[in-house]
C-alpha cells in the first residue's frame, strides 16, 4: 500500500543558472533555423564557462544562417539574462561555434520518401503527466520551485532587486496528507548577490516573493527557511561553475514527481521525439485530467529510429480513475497522430518558440497566441468527455 502522508521535494533553477545558459543559448539556435526555415533539422549543445561558450553539434538549414548569426544569438541570451559581470559578461565573452552539417545516415533514416513517413529521429522513451495539485495540473513542489525563482527574475529584470544576480536555485519541501498537498515544511533559496549586500536583506527580499507565491498558510516555519545557507554567493553564473545543455532534466520536466525517459529537451528541432513527443504526451495527460477521468494520468510513448509509429503507448492513471486504461490509450491515439510528422502538425511545432522553454519549466505554463506551449492547450477535452460519456 502507498504512503498517502509524506513529505515530497523538488528544485528549480533560474535562467542565470550555468546549465540554464546553456540550454537557453541552444534554443535560441533552434529558433534562428527554425525561423529562416520550418523544416531546418537542428542537434546543438552549448557548454559555457568563464568568458567562454562553446556551440557543437550538426545542424541542416539554410545557409542564410551563420556561425555568426548563432555567435550573436549567444551574446543576446546573455545579454537578455543579464550576465556583465566580469567573469562572464556577453560583450566581451569568447563564443566558439563548432556546428556542422547534419549526418547523411541520420538523414535517410529520418527523412520521408516514396511510401516512406517521416521517422523518429531517435530511439527512446517519453513521458507526459498531469495531476490536481495545482491549477496548471502539475505536481506543486516543482511548480511552486518553478514560480519563486521567477518572480525573483521579474523583480530583477524591473530593477526592483539591484542587488540580486541572475543565478539562483529554489527547493521545495511540501507536505502531503491524503496524497494532497498541505503545505511546506522547508523552503530553500541561494541567489547570487552583489558584494556590499547584507544576508538579511536578501532573506527578506527572497521571503516576500516565496511568501507571494505559495498558497495562503503554506510557508514553512522561519528555522526552515534557508536563504544561501552558504552564508555567500557572490561568484556564480557560468564564472562559478560550468554549464552544460541538458542537465537539467528533472527540473525540466515534473520535478521527479513522475518519470523522465531521459533525453534533454533543448537544442533540438521537433523532429526529435525526445522533445516532441515528451510534449505530446504531457498535452494528452493533461488533457485526461482536465476532462475530469483521472486526478493523475501518466503516459509513456516509446519510439525507434526511422519508424514513424510509436512502438508503445501506455497509459497508467495511478488508480484514479474508473476509467479503463487501455481503452483510453485507444482513444488518445484516434484523437492524436502520434507519429513525428502528426505530433509536430498537431501542436505546431516547427516554429521558433524554444527559447522561452529554456527556463522554468517546459511544462505547466500558458499557451502563447504565437503558438508557444500549445502542448498546454485544453482543446481535446470535449472529445474526450465525448468518448467516455462524461
Amino acid at each position: 500500500m502507498s504512503l498517502s502522508d509524506f513529505i515530497f521535494t523538488s528544485e528549480s533553477v533560474s535562467e542565470g543558472h550555468p546549465d540554464k545558459v546553456s540550454d537557453r543559448i541552444s534554443d535560441e539556435v533552434v529558433d534562428l533555423f527554425l525561423k529562416a526555415e520550418p523544416e531546418a533539422r537542428v542537434a546543438v549543445e552549448t557548454m559555457c564557462t568563464t568568458n567562454r561558450v562553446v556551440l557543437a553539434g550538426e545542424v541542416r538549414g539554410p545557409g542564410t544562417v551563420t556561425r555568426e548569426a548563432m555567435v550573436d544569438a549567444a551574446r543576446a541570451a546573455v545579454k537578455d539574462i543579464g550576465y556583465e559581470q566580469d567573469g562572464f559578461h556577453w560583450e566581451s565573452m569568447n563564443v566558439e561555434c563548432h556546428v556542422h552539417s547534419q549526418s547523411a545516415d541520420i538523414a535517410v533514416g529520418v527523412d520521408s520518401a516514396g511510401n516512406k513517413d517521416e521517422g523518429a529521429g531517435d530511439q527512446g522513451i517519453m513521458f507526459g503527466y498531469a495531476v490536481t495539485e495545482t491549477p496548471e495540473l502539475m505536481p506543486a513542489p516543482v511548480h511552486y520551485s518553478h514560480q519563486v525563482l521567477k518572480s525573483l527574475a521579474d523583480a530583477r529584470h524591473a530593477g526592483d532587486t539591484p542587488f540580486l544576480g541572475p543565478d539562483s536555485k529554489s527547493q521545495i519541501s511540501l507536505q502531503y496528507k491524503d496524497r494532497k498537498p498541505a503545505g511546506a515544511t522547508s523552503v530553500v533559496v541561494s541567489t547570487q548577490h552583489s558584494e556590499d549586500v547584507d544576508q538579511d536583506t536578501i532573506r527578506n527580499a527572497v521571503r516576500k516573493h516565496v511568501k507571494d507565491v505559495l498558497p495562503e498558510g503554506w510557508m514553512c516555519p522561519d528555522d526552515a527557511f534557508y536563504v544561501n545557507p552558504t552564508g555567500r554567493f557572490v561568484i556564480g553564473g557560468p564564472d562559478g561553475d560550468c554549464g552544460l545543455t541538458g542537465r537539467k532534466i528533472i527540473v525540466d520536466t515534473y520535478g521527479g514527481a513522475a518519470p523522465h525517459g531521459g533525453g534533454a529537451f533543448s537544442g533540438k528541432d521537433p523532429t526529435k521525439v525526445d522533445r516532441s513527443a515528451a510534449y505530446a504526451a504531457r498535452y494528452l495527460a493533461k488533457n485526461v485530467v482536465a476532462a475530469g477521468l483521472a486526478e493523475r494520468c501518466l503516459i509513456q510513448l516509446a519510439y525507434a529510429i526511422g519508424v514513424s509509429k510509436p512502438l508503445s503507448v501506455y497509459v497508467d492513471t495511478q488508480g484514479t480513475s474508473e476509467v479503463e486504461e487501455a481503452k483510453l490509450a485507444e482513444v488518445l491515439q484516434e484523437l492524436m497522430d502520434l507519429s513525428p510528422r502528426g505530433i509536430r502538425e498537431h501542436l505546431s511545432l516547427n516554429k521558433p518558440i524554444y527559447a522561452r522553454t529554456a527556463a522554468y519549466g517546459h511544462f505547466g505554463r500558458e499557451s502563447d497566441g504565437d503558438g508557444g506551449f500549445s502542448w498546454e492547450r485544453l482543446d481535446l477535452v470535449s472529445d474526450l468527455e465525448s468518448a467516455f460519456g462524461v
